[in-house]
């Protein structure tokens, strides 16, 4: 069936660009991650091109335990800004593109986070988004007074409770319970505020939030995860999903696998868009793109290159050499779609663990697409129109060129397609995304009891 709707887009930024290398190539922003004009430059491409959103990606430690290795690599979450600080920054010279940034369920409390982001709903207008992960890397643990890390299952049970008592949080008042009345001296009605009063396996949390209710009624909830306890948790919850898949088979699998299973929690299927990351390197021709890319590749440090191997698949590659074909390797308990997806790649094609991590290091798992305007816009096409996405994460090689290259070529082209937006549909991340605005609880009640006496 042809899709009557159209493709959605994020400009994923990440701090000079998502090639592991991009800091070192001259085209980008070598302190970008601590580039407070960097990123408004950034964010203004992005809105100008009617992107629906920015999203920044966030981890609390360090990921990798070689110094060597880390101290050639400016990913990894290494000399970079705290992402909702750095969001509500750009909330003040932006106007419609959504702002999405990660919150981990793991180390963090529900309150802290339902409070952030009704604030940077405020503060925006209505564009805030929460990117919802669970903490893979065992390494946060050590910063919040933990020894070990949760177990998988563990930290998706939490994180289960854990998106309900945040919702429960934002829904601590009517919209319009805050009247503000000089004359009677009522600043907000009392009996349109409710306590939360949750209690449950992981937390205990009495409420009520002390902002009001979020512009949108909530922030968008976005997810990263395609395990099998994370489709499970963004069939029920998500309303965006940020996933990796390599093939169009995969994707489509994927698509209609969530999809499929938002009808157990009576959800309409359109109310989750599904954008998987997608990592393109575009050129004027054919042969520049494939230069372009080549360039980059030329930059990875092999030291960097197996170091982020290792840390995407959750095991101690340094029994082998580079040689040497990807071993077996037993599960791990960190990120287990992404250790999934690069084990399976290897197998596929037969590679070895520096050919491996030659393909981790432009996208780290995420859809490599190197070509013309036309090539690529052709790929994101055939994905988006056999039901494999709802639109895509788009990460630049390198910042600013790489968001630059895909604006001024690949854009122009979707939009010759009808793909792509000519201006935004409203003035909110759900109205862009064309997503419903939760109704609050007071209203929900008040409709029920309204049905009742009738």
């Amino acid at each position: 069936m042809a899709r009557r709707d159209r493709m959605r887009l994020g400009a994923f930024l990440y701090p000079g660009g998502h090639h592991v290398a991009a800091w070192r190539h001259p085209s980008s922003q070598a302190d970008a991650g601590i580039n407070a004009a960097h990123y408004r430059q950034l964010a203004r491409i992005a809105e100008a091109a009617k992107f629906d959103l920015l999203f920044l990606a966030d981890g609390v430690s360090i990921r990798g335990d070689d110094l060597d290795a880390l101290s050639r690599t400016a990913i990894r979450y290494v000399g970079q800004f705290e992402p909702l600080t750095l969001l509500s920054h750009l909330s003040a010279v932006t106007e419609r593109i959504g702002l999405v940034a990660t919150a981990s369920t793991t180390y963090n409390e529900p309150f802290h986070v339902a409070r952030k982001f009704a604030s940077l709903d405020h503060l925006s207008g209505g564009r805030a988004g929460w990117n919802l992960v669970t903490s893979a890397d065992p390494r946060e643990a050590w910063n919040f007074s933990r020894e070990s890390h949760l177990a998988h299952a563990n930290r998706y049970a939490r994180a289960e409770e854990f998106v309900d008592v945040v919702r429960g949080l934002w829904d601590s008042y009517a919209d319009d319970a805050f009247v503000r009345d000089r004359e009677t001296g009522r600043f907000f009605d009392p009996d349109k505020l409710g306590l939360l009063a949750h209690a449950g396996a992981h937390f205990s949390v009495r409420g009520p939030l002390n902002v009001p209710r979020p512009p949108q009624g909530h922030p968008v909830v976005v997810q990263a995860g395609s395990s099998e306890a994370g489709k499970a948790l963004a069939a029920r919850t998500a309303e965006v999903i940020f996933t990796a898949q390599q093939t169009l088979e995969d994707a489509v699998d994927f698509y209609g696998d969530v999809k499929h299973r938002m009808a157990r929690h009576g959800r309409n299927p359109d109310h989750l868009k599904i954008m998987p990351g997608a990592f393109p390197v575009v050129g004027r021709t054919e042969a520049e793109a494939q230069d372009k890319f080549a360039s980059l590749q030329d930059l990875i440090h092999p030291v960097v290159g197996r170091a982020l191997l290792q840390q995407l698949i959750g095991a101690d590659l340094s029994a082998y050499p580079d040689d040497a074909l990807v071993p077996d390797l037993p599960e791990t308990d960190g990120g287990k779609s992404r250790q999934d997806l690069f084990l399976r790649l290897a197998r596929r094609e037969g590679l070895t663990i520096r050919a491996l991590y030659l393909r981790a290091a432009s996208a780290r798992g995420h859809w490599t697409i190197v070509g013309t305007p036309a090539q690529i816009a052709d790929a994101l096409q055939e994905r988006f129109e056999a039901y494999g996405a709802d639109g895509f994460n788009i990460m630049p090689p390198t910042l600013p060129g790489g968001l630059d290259d895909f604006v001024s070529l690949v854009i122009p082209e979707l939009r010759r397609r009808g793909l792509f937006r000519e201006a935004y549909e409203g003035t909110t991340l759900r109205e862009n995304l064309g997503l419903p605005r939760p109704a609050d609880r007071f209203s929900t009640l008040h409709a029920a009891s309204d049905r009742g006496a009738a």
